[in-house]
């Protein structure tokens, strides 16, 4: 890239709105620190597109740089589909921008001459993926930043599979976005074109799609009053999942109004990430108020779950993604056992950081269980690749509180995962049971796993360059020891021929008593991610004792 500050110059040129040579205009003046970070790169278009903070600059998200990823994209999907007319989707969120930006997005297309389709309001990611799918669609793009913090947003890049692009398109499409470098490049349209919108009809399909993966109609039916708080966290499950448990037959649904109200500065909240204890704070003091079973969230574009349920003194628990993933297999292997349904072509898929306890369920009932890297579109791409070939992909879960069932979405589906957790407390009630019993339960059975995700941010050109020095310093300089357990396995994710998996800037350190410590750079965020796992009776004390070792690899 050229000199930073002759890109930042560039800015103020009259191709730019009178907004964004504002902006810059005053960074000039104010904080060349800040005008520098703007303008030092272009924001990177990744294997799944583009996120990062909003404003003007190269480095930052803006309707320029979504227009030109956008002409990039159009630019592949013309060489990909060169006969025919190419059709695509459009969704976006509740954040700040994400309409605009959907705007830009389906004005290139249809300047480009593909076709658009582009929902009348918010709607989440998973149904864009069923969309893609129904209206047989060549591509989707999803304006979100799922769960970052509110000065974020992004455009995910969806395949006519539905799922996220994977290996080939996902490097083809970065360079043909990379050769796009000037607004001068996009093909901006005359603005008299209008995108097809589509709403409620893909509604009401999508919703009877997930009502087919109904397991215990009847268990529903016998604890339909089963109280349960669910919070959208401003985003865009409000549609949907309270229509979805309605439709599956509870009808004790209880809102957080406040959060029901679509913000893109998600104001009730420090952060709209369900994982976090803090963002489910609001609903969980409606369900103290209403005297709840189940708490559900979903972030902001609706792919993730928090769940809180009942614990043994009656308190609220806030279940972590690894043992809501577990439960919900647990619970839908011993459905399809009970019912009939399983074969030796039935079989699961997690990520390679998600906890092992999933593939000790899947083995005790003879299914199998795929291992892939991180990210759903790895989970997508199993099913995919086994359509046609007589398998059933039963569900998929990630540490990252992200599942699915079915293969209708190919994608973490929050709509989908609340209906079956529901239903899986429902389920429980029939013998008396509750969620937290059946994970002690599941612990008895199975050992005890503990698992902890702990991040460390380094922000800015300085701090990237800080997470590829932790890195190789991790692959040059392994730790001997885990928790005072020697390391006997270091598995390297960048050398494919090993692992079976493409290649993927992740290391995991296996020691001898069972322990695993999983690093990777976050593909979202300044950040980078270390995934704790233990099994064993002492796992707490093990995973404190890990905590503290990483912690000190700053």
């Amino acid at each position: 890239m050229e000199n930073w500050e002759d890109v930042a110059r560039s800015w103020l040129g009259s191709e730019y709105d009178v907004a964004t040579r504002t902006e810059v205009s005053s960074l000039f003046n104010t904080d060349r620190k800040e005008l520098k970070d703007r303008f030092y790169r272009i924001l990177e278009f990744g294997t799944g597109g583009l996120r990062g903070i909003m404003g003007a600059g190269t480095n930052r998200m803006n309707r320029y740089v979504v227009a030109m990823a956008t002409q990039g994209l159009s630019n592949y999907l013309k060489t990909v589909f060169p006969d025919g007319q190419i059709k695509t989707v459009i969704s976006f969120d509740s954040r700040n921008n994400s309409r605009e930006f959907a705007k830009v997005t389906s004005d290139v297309f249809m300047a480009n001459g593909i076709y658009v389709y582009l929902f009348d309001n918010i709607r989440p990611t998973p149904e864009l993926s069923f969309a893609i799918r129904r209206l047989h669609c060549n591509a989707g793009v999803m304006i979100t930043a799922s769960h970052n913090p509110k000065q974020y947003n992004g455009y995910k890049v969806f395949w006519q599979d539905g799922a996220q692009i994977t290996a080939p398109h996902d490097k083809n499409i970065i360079e043909e976005v990379r050769k796009i470098t000037s607004p001068s490049q996009v093909e901006w349209g005359d603005g008299l074109n209008y995108p097809e919108l589509i709403g409620p009809d893909i509604d009401a399909e999508y919703l009877n799609s997930i009502l087919s993966l109904t397991l215990s109609p009847d268990s529903v039916k016998r604890h339909n009053d089963l109280k349960i708080v669910y919070t959208p966290l401003h985003g865009t499950g409000v549609y949907l999942v309270p229509r979805a448990l309605a439709q599956i037959g509870f009808t004790k649904i209880y809102h957080v109004p406040d959060q029901d109200v679509s913000d893109g500065n998600f104001p009730t909240v420090a952060s709209p990430n369900p994982e976090e204890h803090s963002a489910l704070k609001m609903a969980i003091d409606r369900g103290e108020e209403v005297g709840a079973d189940v708490v559900l969230a979903s972030d902001p574009d609706g792919d993730r779950v928090g769940a809180a349920v009942r614990d043994d003194k009656g308190d609220f628990y806030l279940l972590n993604g690894n043992q809501a993933a577990s439960i919900l297999t647990k619970y839908m292997l011993e459905r399809w056992k009970e019912l009939g349904k399983l074969s030796d072509k039935a079989y699961t898929v997690k990520t390679i950081v998600t906890t092992g306890l999933m593939k000790d369920i899947a083995d005790s009932y003879h299914v199998k269980m795929y291992n892939v890297l991180t990210g759903f579109k790895y989970i997508a791409q199993v099913v995919r690749e086994n359509e046609g070939k007589g398998m059933t992909f039963i569900c998929g879960g990630e540490e990252s509180n992200g599942f699915n069932a079915g293969e209708f979405v190919r994608d973490k589906d929050s709509v989908i995962t609340c209906s079956l957790f529901a239903e899986c407390a429902a389920w429980l009630a029939d013998s008396g049971r509750t969620v937290y019993g059946f994970l002690q339960d599941i612990y008895k059975e199975y050992g005890y796993y503990r698992e902890s995700l702990m991040s460390v941010y380094k922000t800015g050109e300085e701090g990237a360059s800080k997470i590829g020095e932790m890195m190789n310093n991790f692959r040059s300089n392994p730790p001997v020891e885990l928790a005072g357990s020697k390391v006997v396995k270091v598995i390297d994710y960048l050398e494919p021929e090993k692992t079976g998996l493409p290649k993927s800037n992740v290391l995991q350190f296996v020691s001898e008593n069972g322990s695993v410590v999983s690093v990777r750079p976050s593909g979202t965020e300044p950040k980078i991610k270390f995934y704790l796992g233990i099994r064993g009776n002492d796992a707490d004390k093990r995973i404190r004792e890990l905590t503290a070792q990483f912690g000190e690899s700053e």
